[in-house]
C-alpha cells in the first residue's frame, strides 16, 4: 500500500479527496490540517468526521511549518499539497501572512520531501496566477499577470516546485484549478452565498456589473485531475489547468441558482474590488493529452447536485473572513 499525505486534507477540496482515495484498498491517507480559522473549524470537523474510525486514515493537528509535525509522519510516498491560505481578496490586506504561510509552508514541504526522498509532489496551484492576462482560454505557457499577494504566492511555489524538481530529482505537479464548487463548498464562496441569501431572502452583493466570467469546475473533476497527476511518471516539471472549460457570466450563474430556488434574488452591486480579474477560462488540452483528465461535470448538473445537497443541509448564515464572487 502507498501512503498519501494530504496537507490541508480537513478542507473542501482535501476532504472530498480523502473520500476517494478511501474507497480504494491501495492507500493509506495521513491528514495534516491546522484548522486556520478562515471559515469556521466546526465545518472542518464535520468533513473529516466519517473518516476518523477507518484503520486507512490517520489525522495530525499541525502546521506544515513546523517540522516536527513533519517528522512525526511514517515514510510518504505521495504528497498531496493543498494546505494554504485562502482568499484572494484576504492576501491584499495581509501579504505577509501569505507569504510565510504559503510560500515558507511549501518550501518546508518540498525540504521535507528531500530529506525523506519522496519523489512525488502534487501541489495545489490556481487560476488567479493568470491574472489580467487577456488571452483567454489560457493556456498554462500564458502569461502571468498576477494582481494580489494569493496569486503570487501560488507562482512562487511553482517555481519552488521547478528548482527542487530540477535539482533533487522531486517530480514536481502543479494543478491550477478553476473555481472549485460542490457539495460541501467553502461557506465563503460565491455559489454557497448565493444559495443561503436567496434562501433567506438576503441581498446577494455583486462586484461590478455580474459580467464577469468564471470557469466553475466541479470538485469531483478537480479529484479526479489530482489522482491522475498522482501517478503522472513522464515528466519531471508539469504544469496544467484543471477546469471545466466551459464558463459563464455571474448573472448566468445567480439566474441557474434563482430558478433552482423558485424565487429572486435581490442584487446589490458595488464597485469592483483589489484583486478580482473579469475572466477566467481554462484551456484544459495539455491535462487532457498529458493525464487523460476532462470535464464530466457540467454546471448544469453540478448546480442541482449542490442545490440538493444545500437544502438537506440547511447551512446557517456564519460569520466570515472573505468572500470571493
Amino acid at each position: 500500500m502507498k501512503n498519501i499525505l494530504i496537507t490541508g486534507g480537513a478542507g473542501f477540496i482535501g476532504s472530498q479527496l480523502t473520500s476517494f482515495l478511501l474507497s480504494d484498498t491501495e492507500y493509506n491517507v495521513f491528514v495534516i490540517d491546522n484548522f486556520d480559522p478562515f471559515y469556521p473549524k466546526e465545518i472542518k470537523e464535520k468533513n473529516i468526521s466519517s473518516f476518523l474510525t477507518n484503520a486507512f486514515y490517520t489525522f495530525i493537528n499541525g502546521d506544515i511549518r513546523n517540522y516536527e509535525v513533519l517528522n512525526s509522519l511514517p515514510q510518504i510516498d505521495i504528497i498531496v499539497h493543498l494546505a494554504a491560505k485562502a482568499g484572494v481578496r484576504a492576501s491584499i490586506n495581509n501579504p505577509i501572512d501569505y507569504q510565510d504561510v504559503n510560500v515558507a509552508g511549501t518550501l518546508n514541504l518540498l525540504e521535507y520531501a528531500r530529506k525523506q526522498n519522496i519523489t512525488q509532489f502534487v501541489f495545489a496551484s490556481s487560476s488567479s496566477v493568470y491574472g489580467l492576462n487577456p488571452d483567454s482560454p489560457w493556456k498554462e505557457n500564458a502569461e502571468l499577470l498576477p494582481i494580489s499577494p494569493y496569486a503570487w504566492s501560488k507562482i512562487s511555489n511553482e517555481m519552488l516546485g521547478r528548482v527542487y524538481s530540477q535539482l533533487y530529482n522531486i517530480r514536481f505537479i502543479a494543478l491550477r484549478f478553476f473555481t472549485v464548487y460542490g457539495p460541501s463548498q467553502r461557506p465563503d464562496l460565491a455559489i454557497n452565498k448565493f444559495f443561503r441569501n436567496i434562501r433567506d431572502d438576503q441581498p446577494i452583493p455583486v462586484y461590478g456589473s455580474g459580467e464577469s466570467i468564471r470557469d466553475y469546475t466541479h470538485v469531483s473533476d478537480v479529484v479526479d485531475g489530482i489522482t491522475k497527476a498522482m501517478l503522472y511518471d513522464s515528466s519531471n516539471f508539469e504544469i496544467f489547468n484543471i477546469g471545466c472549460g466551459n464558463p459563464i457570466t455571474l448573472n448566468h450563474l445567480i439566474q441557474k441558482i434563482e430558478t433552482l430556488c423558485d424565487r429572486k434574488a435581490k442584487i446589490v452591486n458595488y464597485p469592483v474590488q483589489q484583486g478580482d480579474v473579469p475572466v477566467t477560462y481554462a484551456d484544459v488540452g495539455k491535462a487532457n493529452k498529458l493525464l487523460g483528465y476532462s470535464s464530466k461535470i457540467s454546471i448544469e448538473f453540478g448546480l442541482k447536485e449542490y442545490s440538493e445537497w444545500f437544502f438537506q443541509n440547511e447551512i446557517s448564515p456564519l460569520k466570515l473572513t472573505d468572500s470571493k464572487l
